[in-house]
């Protein structure tokens, strides 16, 4: 395993960038549309104080729809091969992540980051679609 960390986007990983719109009250944005929620059966809101890391894992079976707000560090994992992304302070990038790709993501900023994730699993904590790796 080379554990590099390489400048190029991973293959099988999906990055958008998503149109978002401010004013004087803040942010809007959609994260997804009727096309990305289709078949999915589990949507998590995940707010994450500055510093700290969440995910460090891979889904056996589902894919995982992410959309974080910045600024943010996301590393992904494919193939053996280590992948960061970082994601500019008010931007808002939808990631689209299959099977086997581990994903982690840091808040890189000094407020709150925003996640939002949509899988096409169902949260089961009896029997999690999840492995553990830390990688971030």
């Amino acid at each position: 395993m080379s554990n590099e960390h390489v400048q190029t986007r991973p293959q099988r990983t999906r990055i958008e960038t998503i149109s978002t719109f401010r004013d004087a009250r803040g942010s809007l944005f959609e994260p997804v549309n009727a096309e990305h929620l289709h078949g999915k059966r589990n949507v998590h809101v995940v707010i994450t104080e500055p510093g700290h890391v969440r995910g460090n894992h891979r889904h056996l079976i589902g894919t995982e729809i992410s959309v974080v707000t910045g600024p943010a560090l996301i590393r992904l994992k494919e193939d053996d091969v280590l992948y960061d992304i970082h994601i500019p302070d008010n931007e808002t990038w939808r990631l689209t992540v299959p099977p086997g790709v581990t994903h982690a993501y840091q808040n890189t900023g000094k407020g709150l980051m925003l996640l939002i994730g949509f899988n096409t699993e169902d949260h089961n904590p009896t029997e999690p679609d999840v492995v553990r790796e830390e990688i971030l």
